[in-house]
This record gives C-alpha cells, structure tokens and sequence, in this order.
C-alpha cells in the first residue's frame, strides 16, 4: 500500500477524513489511467484484490472501473476508511440500461475532521468513483439530493421510483446504483461480459484516459486527444513506435507490443 500510495504521490493520511478522501482520489484520477487495453490483449481480467494491486501498483497500469474500483477500494480501506461496493448500470443516452454490475462504484464514510483541519466537522458518506471516465473529481454527498458543484460538472444524485439511485451530470443520467452492499466477486460476470461479448463496447473501442491538471489525455487507437481551457487538440501518430512512446510518455504505460485497435486494424507491435 505504501507503494500504491508513491505511485498517486500521496501521503498516508493522519485521518480518513473528507479532506483527505479527496485528496486520495484526485490524485488517484490523475495518476492512474482508465484503460481496456487487456481486453485487446488478451490479458484476463481477474478480479481478486491481490490480482489488482499487483496489476495496478507492480504493473504500473490501469484497468476498467472493476479493477480501478476495486484496487482503490482495497487503498481507502487500508489507510482506515469503511468503504462498500456498489453496482450500478450505466444510461446508453437513448433511454436504455446497461446489464447488472455494469459498473463499480465506491460507497465511502469518513471520521468526522478535527478543529483546525480544512473541513472540520460531522463524518459523511461519499460516492467515489475512479473508473468511469469523465466523471467527478471530487467525493459526492451521497445522502444529498441537490446540485453538487464539481470541476468535471453539476452533478446530482435522484432517487428512483423503486428505490435505486440515479446519477446525473449536467442534467442527463450518468449511471443507476443499487445500495446494497456487494462483493468484488459479484462482478466477476460483468466483467466477463464486457471482455467477450460482441456486444460490448470496450471490444469497439481502444481507449486510455487520464485526468490532467487543466483537462483530459487520450489516447484513442493511433489519435492523441487533448482537451483543456483553449479547446480540444488531435495529433494522429505517425506509426506504432510513436503509438507506444505515447503510452509511456503521458501514461507511464510501458507495453512491449500495441493492442490490436478494433477500428483502424492496426496490428500488435513488438518491440
């Protein structure tokens, strides 16, 4: 954990407390990378907590929201958070839902802050989320039902007819959570679903993300994104060795061959 908390740049907390929950997962967004590149690679998705640490820390990788979700998960408990995990399915944008565990989401409670410190004051429960994208930078009050101000939007957490929660950004629906408490091994079919199913859009697509100080990077098959205050920016990549050093460069990704892009058709470099 020591080493999982050197690769974030963060130090181990004095307190689980709200100031450093986030503290935890900004630094966690900007470090670790959202990224499917196992699925193209072959690689199996194992969803065990010492699995993930050793993908995650050892590997220098990312991962999808069931890896990022449950490696984090296994951090904010070892520097004394409660944390639960909690399925969601994620809105399509044409008014359908994904399957069940879809997604991954971190249900956490923080001690209550001490005179003195930043936020001083009663404990809480926070929705975190380190692997859907685009999603909030900071821990949103679970229990709060009004607009919540964030670098990445206005986001809104709605309770359902049937007692689910849906979370909106910027007015449209991001994800549905269930409260109940789950397991990491409950997500095992999930997972299993978006690796091999032809339906599944992490096998459409070829993607690694990273929150940045003033925006986002991605890299999206052989086409570099930047996106900030002046705008988005693409630079297409020349060949597969500027495709690699990308990796290495801007997501400290260091792979010995490319995954195949499902898009253009590029092939697997070996180097």
């Amino acid at each position: 954990m020591d080493a999982y908390l050197r690769r974030i740049g963060a130090e181990r907390p004095r307190r689980a407390d709200h100031a450093a929950l986030r503290e935890l997962q900004e630094r966690h967004l900007l470090a670790v990378p959202f990224e499917n590149l196992s699925v193209h690679l072959g690689e199996e998705i194992v969803l065990e907590e010492k699995a993930l640490l050793a993908k995650v820390v050892e590997g220098g990788r990312g991962g999808f929201c069931y890896e990022l979700g449950g490696a984090f998960a296994a951090l904010l408990r070892d520097v004394g958070f409660t944390v639960s995990l909690l399925q969601a399915r994620v809105h399509d944008g044409a008014g359908g839902i994904g399957i069940p565990y879809d997604h991954l989401a971190l249900l956490v409670e923080t001690e209550a802050g001490t005179a003195g410190t930043v936020e001083p004051g009663a404990g809480g429960r926070w929705l975190v989320d380190v692997g859907f994208g685009e999603n909030s930078r900071h821990p949103l009050d679970f229990d709060a039902r009004g607009d919540q101000p964030d670098p990445a939007g206005t986001f809104r957490i709605v309770e359902t007819e049937h007692g689910d929660l849906d979370l909106y950004r910027d007015g449209k629906p991001q994800y549905r959570m269930e409260t109940r408490p789950r397991v990491l091994e409950d997500f095992r079919a999930g997972a299993r679903w978006h690796s091999t199913a032809p339906e599944s859009p992490f096998l459409k697509s070829l993607v690694c993300s990273k929150l940045t100080a003033d925006g986002r990077i991605t890299l999206s098959g052989s086409k570099l994104v930047r996106t900030g205050p002046g705008g988005r920016r693409e630079e297409p990549l020349a060949d597969d060795a500027a495709v690699l050093a990308a990796y290495r460069d801007h997501f400290g990704l260091r792979l010995d061959r490319l995954p195949p892009d499902p898009r253009a058709g590029r092939g697997r470099a070996e180097v």
